[in-house]
């Protein structure tokens, strides 16, 4: 089988094959500006989502240590890894278009500015994209290769209620269609194994996602880490995390329902090993991939091969 937007023998569209057609190697330097989420701050709630505990920069230096220092020490780390290679400078943690938007001007542009950087990547959530903040988007997407990187998590409403996500799925279309009307790049995250979530639902996230035809998409494995409302549930018995088969057959049959073209980013999140509760297995991520690869090879499936036009 060949699968058309693959150079070494994969079924899905990588990351790694989406670059090589780009003609640089390029990695991500996870960055943390310092910023917060309406979520947080009480504008919308408080405590962050269920599985929250205080931001997704696992990976990120302090934010008290300035955007340039952790750009030098990121681009240390990727070229220590692959000398010569560019950085996408990605502003990973918290919500990072939650600022005045002279702010994130300044932010964006010290980044950009920064040797070695070759795109920008800015993760929030759809809800926090006023006007103005959309047009600085659109000036730094005329700039650089930029990429706004939208937490769905699922389309259904209950379960975000249930998460305390503190959005609908209507909000996530409205900045979605916001930054696609400016030809901006999105890449969408979905979480799998949300409390009360069916695999059938799951399923049906990445199907109404993909009738979107997103640029990206991440696929993401939910995590118990300590401290957080979610890791109460699991220590009380309310909540039991997915085992790897479920997880790989439901990333499989995700894959089949998303367009061939959209880049898929990820296929299993990390988390912090030094807050890791459960599932453990997650810590060996080359097994949880090598599992998808071959469940894909075993059924003879690929990404895309049951995607079909829809109505989001």
């Amino acid at each position: 089988m060949d699968f058309p937007f693959s150079n070494d023998n994969k079924r899905y569209h990588t990351l790694a094959y989406e670059n090589a057609c780009r003609g640089q190697k390029q990695y991500k330097a996870a960055l943390d500006a310092g910023l917060t989420c309406p979520n947080l701050d009480g504008t919308k709630g408080t405590g962050g989502c269920l599985y929250c505990d205080g931001g997704s920069g696992y990976f990120t230096e302090s934010a008290a240590v300035p955007i340039t220092k952790q750009l030098d020490d990121e681009l240390a780390r990727i070229r220590a890894k692959t000398p010569g290679a560019g950085a996408v400078a990605y502003f990973q943690a918290h919500t990072n278009t939650y600022a005045p938007a002279p702010v994130l001007r300044e932010l964006f542009t010290a980044a950009l500015a920064h040797e070695g950087v070759c795109g920008l990547a800015v993760a929030t959530r759809a809800d926090c994209l006023p006007p103005d903040v959309l047009d600085l988007l659109s000036e730094f997407n005329e700039k650089t290769e930029l990429t706004v990187e939208l937490g769905l998590q699922t389309v259904f409403d209950d379960t975000a209620a249930r998460i305390n996500r503190c959005h609908a799925y209507a909000d996530f279309r409205a900045g979605y269609a916001a930054l696609r009307a400016r030809n901006i790049r999105v890449t969408v995250h979905l979480i799998d194994g949300l409390p009360g979530e069916t695999a059938e639902r799951m399923v049906e996230s990445a199907r109404t996602l993909g009738w979107l035809r997103p640029d990206g998409v991440k696929l993401h494995l939910l995590h118990v880490i300590r401290g957080t409302a979610l890791c109460a549930l699991y220590e009380r018995g309310d909540y039991v995390p997915l085992t790897r088969e479920e997880y790989i057959d439901i990333v499989v049959r995700q894959l089949e329902v998303l367009p061939p073209e959209t880049v898929i980013e990820r296929l299993t999140g990390d988390g912090d090993r030094r807050t890791l509760v459960a599932p453990l297995w997650s810590r060996d991520k080359r097994r949880v991939l090598g599992g998808i690869d071959k469940a894909l090879a075993e059924r003879d499936t690929w990404q895309g091969k049951l995607f079909e036009e829809g109505d989001a």
